[in-house]
């Protein structure tokens, strides 16, 4: 691991985006605060340390001062590069969500099966849903944050239309592995009666037969999420 102090890490990232790994470049304390969201006393702080410690050299002519990094400080830069590195490519490239099955309030259907929808699925997807959508109550909280997590990402938008009397909302899908088995899709809804420790599942088949589920069935769902 990194001899670095956490402190330490953004003063030298800004230091190198200024040059400072092979040449002697002019800093103020004033600007390298600016630069790392610290006041100025502190970005004197991290210098005088960093110095002290061999991570970068300080040349002074008068008030004004020029900095460099060192070969141990760019080292420990790069070390902490390849553990941060290492770390990201091994982050799963998903993110999963375990619960139970629950009997719906039978208004999937009726949604699924809507015209506005139908013929958005049937371009998006490439396929009409299956009637109806299979309802999870998701086991404890951390699912119910990692749903948060995963409305941040991109869907398959399905967009919201009118009928002439009422408008429908936009739903978003995300495609979905359901028990290793199943194929689907995840979907999050503009408008919905449920609260957030509720997950909607479609697929192009009756999802409950196809993994041999029932009513308080404890089923896993992993949604591949892209690295971009």
């Amino acid at each position: 691991m990194s001899d670095l102090k956490v402190q330490h890490v953004l003063t030298l990232a800004e230091l190198l985006t200024k040059g400072a790994r092979h040449n002697f470049v002019s800093v103020t304390t004033s600007s390298l605060g600016k630069g790392i969201h610290r006041s100025q006393q502190a970005a004197s702080k991290h210098l005088l340390e960093l110095e002290r410690d061999g991570y970068i050299e300080r040349i002074r002519n008068g008030q004004k001062f020029s900095v460099r990094i060192t070969s141990k400080g760019h080292a420990e830069m790069v070390k902490l590069f390849v553990i941060l590195k290492s770390s990201l490519d091994s982050a799963p490239s998903y993110i999963e969500f375990t619960g139970h099955i629950i009997s719906g309030m039978g208004e999937g259907a009726y949604y699924m099966a809507m015209k506005g929808y139908t013929k958005q699925f049937k371009s998006k997807l490439g396929y009409v849903p299956f009637p109806g959508t299979l309802n999870v109550k998701l086991k404890d909280k951390k699912f119910v944050e990692a749903k948060h997590e995963l409305e941040a990402h991109d869907g398959i938008r399905i967009n919201g239309f009118s009928d002439g009397k009422r408008t429908y909302g936009w739903v978003k899908c995300y495609p979905a592995k359901i028990n290793n088995s199943v194929d689907g899709m995840l979907i999050i809804l503009e408008r919905t009666h449920y609260d957030d420790s509720i997950l909607e599942l479609i697929s192009h088949t009756n999802i409950k037969k196809a993994a041999k589920l029932s009513s308080g069935s404890p089923i896993s769902i992993r949604i591949p999420i892209s690295s971009k």
